[in-house]
């Protein structure tokens, strides 16, 4: 496995190793004599230990808005001084000078700052990459939280919105109940520019089923109904099918799906709610497909709006990047 790491891509340099669950001296041996002739430095070796333990969920580590336990900072503290060998490790702690992506200038962006981004950010959702808003931040776009799960109506300064992934199955009735919210997302729909990822488009659909069976209203901007269904999971390549404000016509790019739910397209919801934005032409703005598998057209857009169970990373595809700018800059010209 190490070889691996080291040898599959060259430009990725291992600096050192850390094992963990490492419990005898035996172990510890063994694995020393085991690379005692690769060129990989090992900088420690870590116990089974109860107290720095993360708990897992369906969907990996437990969130830390979900956990309600305070990291005992002296005890990892105290951990990997006894552990690991710190005198190395601190040499790699230096950040590297080499970046990964391409760095970005302001001067490559028709930046409006009296038009903000607002991203919705709390125990409901919080799965995006981090990179995205490091992005957005370094080319002198103006962020703002927007808080469902608080009931925050939408921040009026706001003329884009990104809904990120999420557990909004977990907190379906929470939010069916933030009634101030789903208006202020219904209203902000008619001007404003969505982008939505995975549990971020469920909310903009009619209803979601939880496991229990019992449905709960979204906001309904969108013609159907979310349920719980089988593992997707996975690097996906996505083909644009046509002119977009994310993709453009055959364009190529790569982007990651990971959820266990499922919607039902053209669902008609039980509840009262305005059908109007069905009327908008919707379609989907790429195909996708996996490993071994056959194209399927995924996700809904039209001038205003993207949503995708597809996580995108921004900085990694300057051509996205730059969609993705001029549809929450240039399109809000016109309605200024």
């Amino acid at each position: 496995t190490i070889r691996g790491f080291r040898d599959f891509d060259s430009e990725l340099s291992i600096a050192g190793i850390i094992f963990n669950n490492v419990n005898s001296v035996r172990h510890k041996k063994l694995i020393e004599e085991v690379f005692k002739n690769e060129d990989i430095e090992i900088l420690g070796f870590l116990p089974s230990d109860s107290r720095i333990t993360l708990n897992k969920a369906n969907l990996g580590l437990i969130s830390p808005f979900d956990n309600g336990e305070e990291i005992d900072v002296e005890y990892f503290a105290s951990f990997a001084e006894r552990n690991l060998d710190m005198f190395s490790l601190s040499k790699f702690l230096i950040s590297p000078q080499k970046k990964i992506f391409k760095s970005v200038s302001v001067e490559d962006f028709k930046i409006d700052k009296s038009k903000p981004i607002a991203i919705a950010e709390d125990k409901i959702f919080h799965f995006q990459y981090p990179e995205t808003k490091e992005f957005l931040s370094e080319i002198g776009i103006p962020l703002i939280s927007w808080s469902i799960y608080d009931d925050e109506e939408i921040p009026n300064e706001a003329s884009s919105l990104i809904i990120p992934g999420g557990f909004p199955e977990k907190y379906a009735e929470q939010i069916s109940n933030s009634r101030k919210s789903l208006n202020s997302l219904r209203k902000f729909r008619k001007n404003g520019f969505i982008y939505a990822e995975c549990g971020g488009m469920m909310i903009l659909g009619d209803l979601i089923k939880d496991e229990n069976g019992n449905n709960h209203k979204m906001s309904g901007i969108l013609p159907f109904k979310s349920k719980k269904s089988k593992l997707s999971v996975g690097y996906r390549y996505i083909e644009g099918l046509k002119d977009t404000p994310i993709i453009k016509q055959n364009q190529l790019i790569r982007g990651h799906e990971f959820h266990y739910w499922e919607i039902e397209n053209n669902y008609l919801s039980e509840f009262d709610l305005k059908k109007t934005d069905y009327q908008r032409k919707l379609s989907s703005p790429w195909k996708i497909k996996s490993w071994e598998t056959e194209y399927k057209n995924e996700g809904f857009f039209d001038d205003k709006l993207h949503a995708s169970w597809i996580h995108l990373h921004l900085p990694s595809s300057q051509e996205v990047a730059k969609n993705f700018i001029n549809a929450t800059q240039i399109i809000y010209s016109m309605d200024s």
